[in-house]
């Protein structure tokens, strides 16, 4: 990286300008002559015969293709002509139909990738929570502490949204992080250690309920609220300063007599 020469100040940004050269008379160029356009079956000539010889396979001739044009084909269990046939028109540079083609590099075999396991569905969110239009705050944090064990014992923090609605209701949702562990180990065909399967630490719970619109709290909503109060805030807490508070909107009348109901 090449470092920009800093200044301190008194420097006179002119001083290395050099003097202006003399104007230079523009020359003419010679007009490029453009080079012909190769035909591009004069260019990929090829024949389902030939691929046939040389890669006898559906995986072999995949990985042509890929090499050659960059296109990631589906071959595997295909007609033998018609996989040729898709084959050469890719090479030739053909319309490929869509159902041929494919997502996986051709060179990364599935048995030589670690397994992952499938991400946990999260609960449906309850019917009782109010619509997103009626949410009255919000607040998020970063310091509520990890449900997965180990990394509870780390000292290891999770992300939590908390909102309140209009009717009282409050909920939570831990929104993250998700990580990945790995698990078991296992000697793969050249001889590396290498992790049987790969599970992930995912503390996402859905929006879940911690206080009910009546003011009642959850069983783990008594253990949240006792949490949020306990990080300070000032001469209160986050509890009462960011999660469940209240929002008192004032008109021009209601500021000159409070005491007028009909207002």
């Amino acid at each position: 990286m090449n470092k920009q020469p800093t200044s301190n100040g008194d420097e006179n940004i002119w001083d290395d300008v050099p003097p202006e050269a003399a104007p230079v008379q523009p020359v003419t160029k010679p007009t490029k002559l453009k080079k012909p356009e190769v035909p591009v079956a004069a260019e990929r000539d090829f024949d389902i015969e030939g691929l046939m010889t040389d890669f006898p396979t559906a995986r072999d001739l995949e990985r042509f293709v890929y090499d050659e044009t960059g296109i990631v084909l589906n071959l595997k269990g295909r007609a033998n002509k018609l996989k040729y046939q898709v084959a050469m028109d890719a090479l030739n540079g053909a319309p490929v139909d869509q159902k041929y083609i494919g997502k996986d590099n051709p060179y990364l075999e599935k048995t030589d990738m670690v397994p992952e396991e499938p991400m946990k569905t999260l609960p449906p969110r309850d019917t009782s929570i109010p619509g997103r239009d009626q949410l009255q705050n919000e607040f998020f944090t970063a310091f509520v502490p990890h449900s997965d064990q180990e990394y509870h014992a780390q000292g290891r923090k999770m992300h939590c949204t908390f909102k309140k609605y209009k009717n009282g209701m409050i909920t939570y949702e831990v929104i993250g992080p998700i990580e990945p562990r790995p698990y078991g180990e296992k000697i793969d065909k050249w001889g590396k250690v290498r992790p049987e399967i790969i599970r992930w630490v995912d503390p996402r719970t859905g929006e879940q309920i911690v206080q009910r619109s009546d003011g009642t709290l959850t069983p783990i909503g008594r253990r949240l609220k006792a949490m949020m109060q306990t990080f300070r805030y000032n001469n209160t807490n986050q509890w009462v300063k960011y999660v469940d508070r209240d929002f008192i909107s004032l008109d021009h009348k209601a500021a000159i007599n409070p005491w007028d109901l009909d207002s």
